[in-house]
């Protein structure tokens, strides 16, 4: 879909740049975006690869055990019976920890990882609220240090790129208990409306 909507306003730029003979200022627009879309991405790359190979390293070190064992009575009231699947839980700790440090790019395969896991538990079939849980604390997900936001606040001339944490800490907490707040009505919700069937 998001494909889509990039070719439309392509379209609908050169389109316009014809119809007002501006074609010169669309193909300068498009090669000063293509060269700021570069730039953008050589500042903010090497920080990503840092961070992904931060949470190869805690990975590997057992570290992420132990992560998972001090979230474990979180975790365990928000996934149910799935809380007591170690490998399960070890996979969703590694996904919030990513997503605790604002690390989007590294917190998408680890997520991956725990949604297949925790469907897997689930006996592949449906879709089971632990799957939809994992969904909302990644999409959701509390940011303390918002490394990604930070990248490119500094690679677009920042001063202070973290000047936005307190902002980050209040969004993302409020979002996070809001959508699980929403889930567990809902599912009462759509429970009730079952039985009463």
């Amino acid at each position: 879909m998001l494909s889509k909507i990039w070719v439309l306003f392509l379209v609908l730029a050169c389109v316009g740049g014809a119809l007002f003979g501006r074609m010169d200022a669309v193909a300068q627009a498009a090669a000063q975006g293509a060269g700021d879309a570069v730039q953008l991405l050589l500042g903010i790359v090497g920080l990503m690869m840092f961070w992904s190979g931060i949470m190869e390293v805690v990975s590997a070190s057992g570290l992420g055990r132990a992560i998972a064992h001090a979230m474990q009575p979180v975790l365990s009231r928000i996934f149910g019976a799935a809380g007591r699947d170690a490998e399960s839980m070890e996979l969703v700790s590694a996904n919030v920890t990513a997503n605790l440090l604002g690390l989007s790019n590294a917190a998408t395969p680890l997520g991956l990882r725990a949604a297949d896991r925790l469907y897997e538990t689930a006996g592949r079939h449906g879709s089971p609220d632990r799957v939809l849980m994992l969904i909302i604390l990644n999409t959701t997900s509390i940011q303390l240090i918002p490394s990604t936001i930070a990248a490119v606040r500094a690679g677009l001339g920042a001063q202070m790129p973290f000047d936005i944490m307190p902002a980050v800490w209040g969004a993302s907490i409020g979002s996070v208990f809001a959508a699980l707040l929403a889930a567990r009505l809902l599912r009462r919700f759509f429970a009730d409306a079952e039985g009463a069937k």
